[in-house]
């Protein structure tokens, strides 16, 4: 579904299947980055999750998304208020990762990038795991494991349609 500035919220059953498969990676006490976070939903799901001694942190270029919690509220039908302080957004380009709270134990990334980006490898802890969308017209949901060694193992579950990871200057002159 369309949520403006050429950006969407994914299907139920897609934040259903990434809930899932980062599932032993969101208990309570660990950290979680929601790259391309759009409304929160998401985001604000991780910060359930890994509740008041862990740390959800969602990072997105569109600050109309990031800081208008009335508007994840409208779209949703979810109040963040009770998340703070272990739930925030962030303005940022999610391609780097957000630094103040790595490594994190969970990463999603909710829009596909041509590859996996390293500066997220590099945010995720050792046995930490991340979803990523990869491809451009043809894309599969990537699952990456950080193993303890550092080494890294990647699997593919099922091809997806996501909109383009991107910067905010390309994603606005599209919009």
């Amino acid at each position: 579904m369309a949520i403006g500035y050429n950006a969407t919220i994914s299907a139920p059953r897609m934040h259903a299947m990434c809930l899932q498969l980062l599932e032993e990676n969101l208990k309570p006490g660990m950290h979680a980055l929601d790259v391309g976070s759009g409304t929160g939903y998401l985001t604000a799901c991780f910060a359930m999750m890994v509740g008041p001694r862990g740390r959800a942190v969602g990072v997105e270029h569109i600050p109309e998304f990031c800081f208008n919690r009335e508007y994840s509220e409208e779209c949703c039908g979810y109040t963040i208020e009770g998340l703070f302080p272990f739930y925030s957004c962030w303005r940022y380009d999610g391609r780097q990762g957000w630094p103040e709270f790595a490594p994190y134990d969970a990463i999603h990334v909710g829009a596909a990038a041509p590859e996996i980006p390293q500066p997220l490898i590099d945010r995720l802890k050792p046995g930490g795991r991340m979803v990523i969308p990869v491809g451009n017209v043809f894309q599969d949901l990537k699952v990456v494991d950080k193993n303890s060694d550092g080494s890294v193992s990647v699997r593919a579950e099922p091809s997806v349609r996501y909109v383009p990871l991107t910067s905010r200057e390309s994603q606005l002159r599209c919009y």
